[in-house]
């Protein structure tokens, strides 16, 4: 059944430019719904060899609120929680191009409904938003819901499992470029959730806003991973990356 965009989405935003569509645009396709394989592994799964693990269960000394200060989500049971009202944290190591891990669960208590639902968020760089949110069996606008590269690009499909059970987000991540300020390479990024790719190689339009159209600002090619405090009691765990580096970069 096509969902009434007026309950999901938005009719007054700009016109996301090679679309057709709406910033946040309730009419646009939803993604077709894709039943991942086996649940996910009850303990998580160690890390490469070569990885940065940046948060491995045990504590948030490698993270920070946005100012700088302590992080002061809820750590127990080798995962992180969201303490709403804490604001978003951020790891305080900044990487560029990598390869990135990160498993969520939405809380196993449903409450509320489109983007009321478990929401939280993966900033890449702190800037660019691959969206965490409960999507199974709850609908949203398309480029909000569940993997979308929010308020641009949704998902190829909807691969969300139940919640309260442990999703995993596989990330490749290639920044932009600048020339002072001239962009000279956008952002790209390959997503999969739970084994079921959502975009590939897609290319960003601009940094993640709500409402508005997205455009590049120079920024320094390494930047911190932030995760989003929206009111919702999301947990992660088992959070590393590893560096890529391009072969025509030097």
């Amino acid at each position: 059944m096509t969902p009434d965009a007026s309950n999901i989405g938005y009719d007054d935003t700009p016109i996301l430019p090679g679309t057709n569509y709406h910033v946040h645009d309730g009419n646009r396709p939803q993604p077709p719904v894709v039943t991942p394989g086996e649940p996910c592994c009850e303990e998580p799964v160690a890390p490469p060899s070569d990885a940065i693990v940046l948060f491995d269960g045990s504590d948030l000394s490698g993270w920070v609120d946005k100012e700088g200060g302590p992080a002061a989500w809820k750590v127990e049971n080798g995962y992180m929680e969201v303490v709403p009202k804490t604001g978003s944290i951020q790891t305080r190591e900044h990487f560029g191009d990598c390869q990135l891990h990160v498993e969520w669960a939405a809380p196993a208590e449903v409450k509320g409904e489109s983007q009321g639902r478990g929401n939280s968020g993966v900033f890449l760089m702190g800037l660019y938003e691959v969206q965490v949110l409960d999507c199974y069996d709850n609908l949203t606008y398309p480029d909000g819901t569940t993997g979308a590269l929010y308020g641009q690009w949704p998902p190829l499909a909807n691969a969300c499992r139940k919640p309260g059970e442990w999703q995993v987000y596989d990330i490749i991540w290639e920044g932009p470029r600048f020339d002072g300020d001239n962009l000279v390479r956008p952002a790209f990024v390959t997503v999969l959730l739970n084994g079921i790719v959502l975009h590939h190689h897609r290319e960003l339009m601009g940094p993640t806003h709500h409402r508005v159209l997205s455009e590049y600002e120079p920024h320094p090619e390494v930047g911190p991973l932030e995760l989003q405090d929206h009111g919702d009691l999301v947990r992660f765990r088992n959070i590393w990356y590893r560096p890529l580096t391009a072969d025509d970069e030097g």
